[in-house]
């Protein structure tokens, strides 16, 4: 393994961390950490039930920490790392700040835009377009969201639904 898949795994196994916690408080675990220097500067998981608001997803909270950290809402020279694919909302915050480098765990097919769905991270027609890398802990990130989802639907009806899949 290269070094510089060691320090993506070492932020990632952290956003893996921050995902676990939010599902013990029964939020779609998903979690992200901000890296600037080699430092993580900000950290997020989701907190749109806890906090009733639908932008409080893991991506948002951990740049909103990043830019208390920094003084300053543009994020240059940051690399977010996040487990799950970012949605529309957060691709549009991780341009809007300046992000330089999206790493991320698992794809989302049904709302990702930082390759299913859309690739806002390379639309020619923006100011600023930022790297995306995908399939850092990849499996880990999958099987904790199909873990929570085949939970949650065990508890809506008393059981799993034959051949039921989470598809990210």
């Amino acid at each position: 393994m290269t070094t510089a898949m060691m320090t993506h795994t070492t932020y990632m196994t952290e956003a893996l961390r921050l995902a676990e916690f939010a599902a013990t408080i029964g939020e779609v675990p998903v979690g992200a950490v901000v890296v600037k220097d080699g430092e993580i500067i900000g950290r997020g998981y989701n907190r749109r039930e806890i906090e009733g608001q639908a932008t409080r997803h893991a991506e948002i909270v951990a740049m909103e920490e990043a830019s208390d950290a920094l003084g300053a809402w543009r994020l240059s020279g940051c690399t977010l790392y996040v487990t799950l694919e970012p949605c529309l909302m957060c691709a549009g915050a991780i341009y809007q700040s300046r992000v330089d480098e999206v790493i991320f765990g698992a794809m989302d097919a049904k709302a990702g835009a930082c390759g299913s769905l859309y690739r806002i991270h390379e639309d020619a027609r923006l100011n600023h377009r930022f790297l995306v890398s995908h399939g850092v802990l990849e499996s880990e990130s999958r099987e904790m969201l199909q873990k929570f989802f085949r939970r949650r639907r065990q508890r809506r009806d008393g059981r799993v639904a034959e051949g039921a899949r989470l598809e990210i």
